[in-house]
């Protein structure tokens, strides 16, 4: 029997960006509001010192900012032909766990999605005509222009380094001329540029295109957010994706929103609390607040008038499933909703060698780059090519950690002393070049209920069916061979092409970019939430994260969902506490 607990007034379900967003957000409403994470705590000053945080082998390879998959994995499949088995290993996607979530590993590569991205199947039919029928994309339900605002708040809360490409419809010189409109110019001015980055954007504008400093959440100087949080210059240590930032240089909940957020009344944070399913009225309308179970082992029922979800995105929509909140989507019928377009990034890579040439790659950063946007989105005319969606192209320097930064020439072999001085003669004169590039939905690609594994609480676990289908690999092909122009453009001894081939695999890391199983809409009929992340099923239920996005486009994904949680923190404010009750009309 679970001990009920008192009621509060909002209850958050995972404590990382989103959560602490809300939080914020909703005690300055004067709300009473509880976190429940099922981690532990963790800070800058006390967690991530100096003195230790630049370990690979502690933070990268033995997986301490990640989830145990001991106690919480998923099965994985590539179509409704396999079998689905669990995932022992992260691999391809890390998710954090603790408070702060994954947002503590990120590197700090902050976009804000193109005006077309909010519109991918209206835009794209319209210019193109009817889209395959098993490609399921579809419009968000909300415009850029409506989130607008809130990308400003969200850059301006982490002190964004970049350069506006279009200020109020005015392109700007310098910056990325394909944006969408903007209202003022990110809160600080781009990051230095290492010698990599310039001879890449060197070789992109001879061939044509527009690049530009991509925009950093590392600091390029002293920053003080609007909540009064000083963050400090970065100094490209070169540890920021899978490690914590211990210079308080990147930005992150720990270092924007908790200094400010745990000193308050109303608000408290309940580490070790792992929720395990939403609970319902009699009637099934309405939450009235989570169950959950600590580290004796205890259960424990905790009412509350209104529950938000801001859990990583597989865990958000197992939530919803193993509640019984909507209907699971059904890729046989195309019925149901909850775990319909799960989707993801395509990456691939140009490897430059030099002779002639010294990088130093060991200074580096998250988010230190050039970057083109000419072949994102619909940025391009896609006629002919059999394919639409995009990507970014850019060169990163973000690291030279020296067990996982080794690039060798082709034809190298895998290990031995070839292999030993292939590394010494490369490690200093190596550099790459990589895409990013959109997934669009597809009928076959969803996330369930496994019928087989259970976690450690008994709980069926989360299926994930995914593959790259045909309009991943030619986007992804046609980025790779505008990549590797630029990179013949750079002059190069020899450089090698790493493309993204065959079946999507689960075992080696390409991106902590996952989307899409609770995605937003505009009927309840295609999507799990309304344009404010708000249930369809349960008007006091909101679903944070990039599991709203009905797609994925060609950006990495934190700045469209720290603008949504923005855009929805604002609709409860200041529509739902009026008048509780469903903020769009079914």
């Amino acid at each position: 029997m679970a001990k009920k607990l008192p009621k509060v007034d909002v209850l958050l379900v995972g404590f990382g960006w989103t959560g602490a967003i809300m939080a914020q957000e909703l005690t300055e409403a004067g709300l009473d509001v509880l976190a429940l994470e099922r981690g532990v705590w963790r800070d800058t000053s006390t967690e991530f010192g100096v003195t230790n945080v630049q370990d690979e082998v502690r933070y990268r390879y033995r997986s301490e900012l990640f989830e145990e998959l001991s106690r919480n994995s998923l099965t994985f499949r590539n179509d409704t032909s396999q079998t689905a088995l669990p995932m022992r290993k992260l691999g391809s996607f890390l998710p954090g766990t603790n408070v702060g979530g994954s947002g503590v590993h990120w590197n700090g590569q902050t976009w804000r999605f193109l005006p077309s991205d909010f519109k991918a199947r209206s835009h794209n039919e319209e210019r193109y005509g009817p889209l395959p029928e098993d490609m399921t994309v579809q419009d968000w339900g909300v415009t850029y222009e409506e989130l607008e605002p809130h990308y400003d708040t969200f850059e301006y809360l982490c002190g964004i380094s970049g350069r506006a490409g279009n200020l109020n419809g005015k392109i700007q010189d310098g910056g990325n001329p394909f944006e969408g409109p903007r209202a003022r110019d990110y809160p600080n001015p781009p990051m230095e540029m290492v010698y990599g980055p310039t001879l890449f954007a060197d070789a992109a504008a001879g061939l044509g295109h527009h690049p530009f400093p991509a925009p950093s959440a590392n600091m390029s100087q002293a920053y003080t957010n609007p909540l009064g949080v000083g963050l400090a210059p970065c100094s490209y240590c070169g540890f920021c994706e899978k490690f914590a930032c211990a210079n308080y240089s990147k930005a992150t909940a720990q270092t924007t929103l908790l200094p400010v957020l745990m000193q308050k009344k109303n608000f408290t944070l309940r580490t070790e609390s792992m929720v395990l399913r939403v609970l319902k009225d009699k009637a099934g309308e309405r939450a009235t607040g989570v169950e959950y179970v600590d580290t004796n082992g205890d259960t424990y029922e905790q009412p509350a008038d209104i529950v938000i979800l801001c859990a990583y995105i597989n865990h958000n929509a197992h939530l919803m499933l193993l509640s019984q909140i909507g209907q699971p989507y059904d890729p046989r019928t195309g019925e149901g909703t909850v775990g319909k377009n799960y989707a993801y990034q395509i990456t691939s890579g140009v490897t430059l060698f030099y002779d002639d040439k010294v990088f130093n790659p060991f200074v580096g950063a998250g988010a230190l780059g050039m970057a083109i946007d000419d072949f994102n989105g619909d940025n391009f005319d896609h006629s002919g090519l059999g394919f639409i969606g995009g990507g970014y192209i850019a060169q990163w320097q973000t690291n030279g950690r020296p067990i996982e930064s080794h690039p060798t020439p082709e034809g190298t072999p895998k290990w031995g002393a070839r292999w030993k001085k292939a590394v010494r003669d490369s490690y200093l004169h190596a550099i790459g070049i990589s895409t990013h590039g959109s997934v669009m939905s597809h009928r076959g690609n969803y996330l369930d209920l496994d019928p087989t594994y259970r976690d450690v609480y008994g709980r069926p676990m989360l299926r994930m069916t995914f593959d790259f289908t045909d309009n991943e690999h030619r986007m992804s092909d046609y980025l790779t061979d505008r990549a590797a122009e630029i990179a013949k453009a750079m002059n190069p001894r020899e450089i090698k092409v790493s493309r993204r081939t065959g079946h999507y695999s689960i075992v080696p890391y390409q991106t902590t970019h996952n989307t899409g199983g609770t995605i937003m809409g505009t009927n309840p009929r295609e999507s799990v939430l309304n344009k404010y992340l708000q249930s369809w099923d349960l008007p006091n239920l909101f679903v944070m994260g990039a599991g709203a996005f009905p797609q994925n486009a060609g950006y990495n994904p934190t700045g469209t969902v720290g603008a949504l949680a923005y855009h929805s923190a604002k609709a409860i404010r200041e529509q739902y506490l009026r008048s509780p009750g469903p903020l769009v009309q079914a």
